[in-house]
């Protein structure tokens, strides 16, 4: 009787301690995860786990990731900073795409170049200066930057894969930077700097890959070294897509007067601010005759054939925060991981081509683009013929995009 009872005690006394123990931390849900599912990427693992990939990422703060200034100017300056790192492998990526380039960034001829210094006459001439990071422009590495849109900065040493070595691997970055090693497949250190925006959403990552930029890469974080290492960070929910202004509160009319007006590409992003478009919105309701509906088979036709027929192409892919550009001809392409994909020494690009909703062919400015757009009716990727400046788009491009299969 008395052992009978003192069992039960036992058990209630669990039972107690099991109520009140502590909850599992997000660092050792993610240890977990890993060995249920040693594959799965980190971008992937955060949304099994409800959080953001920055918020995982700085569970390892004081294990081999250390975080980066990312206030006001700081990320501007790490990538400034970043141009002398040499041979580099950039990844910039959104929900469906991820593109990546080998090579070393440019930078601009002389320090202090007159387009980085010219007056701000003008809040978007002043926005543009602040987008500009002494280089990247043109180049193995083409970057648009757009800083205001980067939250946060990050250095990591871990053991596991280089993520930029498969073909559904991760290329976010956001609003906070990371400077990362990793353990590569070779069993050498691999070192990224990497950048989340406000949501903890990856931005860009920039893997190192010459042994000579290691102590370039080493002064980097030294200097961008955040003092306080916390692993707090405020993410913010990312907010809901914000609904199309209805066609019929849209002046058509004016609007494809404007469309018609453009002697420069570049002039469309204003247009579809005046009008207060979405950017499919805007293909949608354009003047007869300048757009034309593909399928989203049109992507790998696209692909196949520029290969094929040794066509340079343009491509377009980025974020919020970034927007990464490749120029040149293409060779392997391949469908393989649920994406269909350019798989080249140089330059990779994977594209979840079926979650692609819609693509057009389009003419303005004097210049022919093929863009594709996801099932949310955000823009995946674009596609432009390689062109010189000043002179039109070689014909065999323009051909190539007449020649996509046309939507019904």
């Amino acid at each position: 009787m008395k052992l009978s009872k003192l069992v039960l005690s036992l058990l209630g006394s669990l039972l107690i301690a099991n109520a009140y123990a502590a909850p599992a931390t997000l660092a050792e849900r993610w240890s977990t995860l890993r060995t249920e599912q040693p594959k799965l990427q980190i971008r992937d693992a955060a949304r099994a786990l409800g959080v953001s990939e920055a918020q995982l990422l700085a569970t390892n703060i004081g294990k081999g990731v250390t975080r980066l200034q990312a206030d006001g100017n700081q990320p501007r300056e790490i990538m400034r900073a970043a141009l002398d790192l040499g041979m580099v492998q950039a990844i910039t990526r959104n929900e469906n795409g991820v593109i990546e380039t080998t090579g070393v960034a440019s930078k601009f001829k002389q320090a202090g170049d007159k387009s980085e210094q010219a007056d701000a006459k003008d809040p978007e001439t002043e926005a543009r200066q602040r987008n500009i990071a002494g280089g990247y422009l043109g180049g193995q590495i083409d970057l648009r930057f757009h800083f205001e849109n980067w939250k946060y900065a990050f250095a990591v040493e871990q053991a596991g894969r280089d993520e930029g070595a498969v073909a559904d691997k991760d290329g976010h970055v956001g609003c906070y930077a990371f400077a990362v090693e990793q353990a590569g497949r070779d069993g050498k250190p691999t070192r990224s700097l990497q950048f989340f925006d406000a949501n903890g959403t990856a931005v860009h990552k920039i893997y190192l890959r010459n042994e000579p930029g290691v102590a370039v890469y080493d002064k980097l974080v030294a200097t961008f070294r955040l003092p306080q290492q916390s692993a707090e960070l405020n993410v913010l929910a990312v907010a809901p897509t914000a609904a199309e202004k209805p066609d019929a509160e849209i002046d058509v009319k004016e609007f494809q007067l404007a469309w018609k007006d453009m002697t420069d590409v570049h002039q469309f992003a204003q247009i579809m601010r005046e009008f207060h478009l979405s950017r499919e919105q805007a293909l949608r309701l354009a003047p007869a005759g300048v757009v034309e509906r593909v399928t989203p088979a049109a992507l790998r036709t696209l692909l196949e054939n520029a290969a094929k027929d040794k066509v340079a192409i343009m491509v377009f892919l980025g974020n919020e925060g970034l927007t990464q550009i490749y120029s040149g001809k293409i060779e392997k392409t391949m469908a393989a991981g649920g994406f269909f994909n350019v798989l080249d020494p140089d330059f990779n690009l994977h594209i979840r081509d079926t979650a692609l909703r819609s693509g057009w062919v389009v003419k303005r400015g004097g210049v022919t683009s093929v863009e594709f757009f996801d099932n949310e009716g955000t823009q995946v990727v674009s596609f432009f013929g390689v062109r010189e400046r000043g002179k039109p788009q070689p014909q065999a491009w323009v051909d190539l995009a007449d020649s996509l299969p046309k939507a019904k």
